[in-house]
């Protein structure tokens, strides 16, 4: 490894551990640029640097919408108004984050894929950053990054069907963004409790083969694929489908996260873990 590459890297630690998290992106930005395929170590600071970025920031897209609702049901035209100015500032700044990473994966990261595990890993962080773009987005905007976030999550399964095992935690993690998709950007509760429910019988049936490495990972989502199929088959009784779509932020679906970080309810960033 490169002494520039070393340092990089090791900067990047330092600003995760000082929660500069967009500091973190531009240093992991210039390790991707530097050539050949990231370790996975490096892919790991990448994928969570980028992670807490966008987190925040959704959260507080989340937050801000949902005060725009209630003083719509008050009728403060002035308050909304003012609302609607700050929630488009920081959709500006969303896409900015989501087009910056998925310009990396594109550019860098994609191209200099060589095994299974990354190309999966890549082709599902692409679905994710679409999906996020989807989530905001009206229109023509999100009907194109709907479009493609389903091309990117169905490029990640074809390989990862054929190269990683059912129990593989990028595997595992792949189904759940790709339920969640289903379920939350295409209204589709049928699909995403369908392919929720096979990737979790498909590790069922090859949990004793699963190494003793990864079985946290893979059990901990595992866990998070029984818990969204128990919420969206519960949603006809009781609470109405489209709640998490709905933009409310607690209780909602669950996604998988980067290595090490402890997978909860809407994607929290790994300092809050």
């Amino acid at each position: 490894m490169s002494n520039d590459r070393e340092s990089k890297t090791f900067l990047a630690r330092l600003c995760e551990q000082a929660e500069r998290y967009d500091e973190m992106v531009g240093y992991m930005k210039e390790v991707a640029k530097l050539g050949g395929e990231l370790t996975v170590d490096e892919r790991n600071l990448l994928s969570v640097a980028y992670k807490n970025v966008v987190g925040t920031r959704r959260a507080s897209w989340r937050i801000i919408s949902s005060i725009e609702q209630k003083e719509e049901s008050k009728g403060s035209e002035k308050h909304v108004t003012i609302i609607r100015e700050y929630r488009s500032k920081i959709e500006t700044e969303l896409e900015q984050v989501c087009q910056d990473v998925l310009d990396v994966l594109d550019e860098s990261l994609i191209p200099n894929a060589q095994t299974g595990e990354s190309k999966v890993f890549y082709h599902k962080m692409k679905g994710d950053y679409h999906r996020y773009l989807a989530e905001f987005a009206s229109g023509e905007k999100r009907k194109n990054a709907a479009t493609s976030a389903h091309e990117a999550y169905k490029s990640a399964t074809d390989v990862a069907q054929t190269e990683l095992t059912p129990t593989h935690p990028i595997r595992l993690g792949l189904a759940l963004n790709f339920s969640v998709f289903y379920y939350e950007i295409l209204n589709s509760p049928d699909r995403a409790c369908h392919l929720a429910k096979q990737a979790f019988d498909d590790a069922i049936a090859e949990l004793d083969s699963l190494s003793e490495e990864s079985y946290r990972d893979s059990t901990l989502i595992m866990q998070l694929l029984r818990d969204n199929l128990t919420l969206w088959t519960s949603s006809d009784s009781g609470e109405p489908e489209g709640a998490a779509a709905a933009g409310q932020p607690e209780a909602e679906k669950k996604e998988e996260e980067p290595k090490a970080e402890e997978p909860k309810a809407e994607e929290q960033p790994a300092a809050a873990s």
